[in-house]
């Protein structure tokens, strides 16, 4: 059996296609649904249970979990995608310059399949309750009153305001020049909660029409009657801080080909592979890898693939080529020393076939 190895080619930079990054957010985005409107409909029934009081404790428990789910899923599928899960980060990012409108397009249809699918998953699990009833306790958002008495336009105002907030801050975490990348999930997270804390005594808090969607579908007309304002107020939001982030904080390179709101066609520009194309809204806190530097100490240089040292100006090819050599040469020198006869027992003998005398001991 040959001892050479057969080295597998590794390519970690390849860039995802655009059916992993759609496939990416329909998880992303049911998560999302599911888990957080799953909270609302679980405290709704012990806010139920307690005479109609807001429970001190649900505000807390519905945020943290929008929150920590939020963080959980950038983290897990940022990579893929860039971790969106909502239609008004995906049009910031678009009128940003950093994402195709057609990927934005193709984006929120995905964010919306998955945002039915959450609320249908969760809508079946709680029948497992006799006394279920989904209408108006589905983790809705309301205004007026079908909700908290709250007036439309104060609701529209809050909606298109803490929108604009969140993706503000979407957009500056996520910048190139932000010099602590990897924490932009947990900032996008917490942000997320306390506008959640914010809101939830108001409307709900939506700031994410996919999230309002798919709950209201299972909730009865009047939910669906007030989707209006639970679409466009975060659109809208979304759309001023696309506009304003570039604005007041400029922007690293070039728009995005097919991006921005001018709708002109740019010219087309080379992608550079990595976990998130540059045609979308990349999340930085899982950058592109760098071209990386070779590792060199006392004329060794590290080999990545191969996970071992070779010296300086040689090729890994050549010096495992030389090791194998010296190995065989090796091998050689023991199979013809192993080959030759024992050495005679005795005095030693000289040059001329005479016996040596050796001197006494003292």
């Amino acid at each position: 059996m040959s001892d050479a190895t057969i080295e597998p080619t590794i390519e970690p930079n390849v860039a995802p296609t655009l059916q992993q990054k759609l496939i990416a957010e329909v998880i992303g985005t049911l998560v999302l649904v599911l888990f957080g409107c799953g909270s609302v409909v679980v405290y709704g029934t012990a806010q139920a249970a307690n005479d109609g009081r807001l429970l001190p404790s649900t505000v807390t428990t519905v945020g943290l979990t929008f929150g920590l789910v939020i963080v959980v899923m950038v983290y897990a599928f940022g990579r893929v995608s860039g971790g969106h899960f909502n239609p008004a980060v995906s049009v910031g990012a678009g009128i940003g310059g950093r994402m195709a409108w057609r990927e934005v397009g193709l984006y929120i249809v995905a964010q919306l399949v998955g945002a039915v699918l959450g609320a249908l998953a969760l809508f079946v699990m709680m029948q497992g309750f006799a006394n279920f009833d989904a209408e108006g306790n589905m983790g809705q958002n309301a205004f007026g009153d079908v909700g908290s008495g709250y007036a439309w336009w104060a609701a529209f105002l809050l909606e298109l305001v803490l929108t604009a907030v969140f993706v503000l801050v979407i957009l500056a975490v996520t910048d190139e020049r932000n010099e602590h990348p990897a924490l932009a999930p947990l900032a996008i997270g917490l942000t997320l909660a306390a506008i959640h804390f914010v809101a939830i005594p108001a409307t709900g808090t939506s700031v994410n029409p996919a999230r309002s969607i798919g709950p209201a579908l299972f909730a009865g007309p009047d939910a669906i009657k007030q989707l209006w304002l639970f679409i466009l107020a975060p659109l809208i939001g979304a759309a001023i801080a696309g506009i304003a982030y570039p604005l007041l904080f400029g922007r690293v390179g070039d728009l995005v080909p097919g991006s921005g709101i001018s709708f002109v066609r740019p010219r087309t520009a080379a992608q550079t592979p990595g976990y998130a194309a540059r045609d979308q809204y990349q999340q930085q806190w899982n950058p592109e890898p760098a071209a990386a530097q070779p590792i060199v100490q006392d004329g060794w240089q590290w080999d990545p693939v191969g996970q071992q040292w070779h010296p300086v100006g040689s090729t890994p090819e050549q010096w495992r080529a030389q090791q194998a050599a010296e190995q065989a040469a090796a091998e050689r020198a023991a199979a013809e020393q192993a080959a030759e006869p024992p050495a005679t027992p005795g005095w030693p003998e000289g040059d001329d076939g005479d016996t040596q005398i050796r001197p006494p001991h003292p």
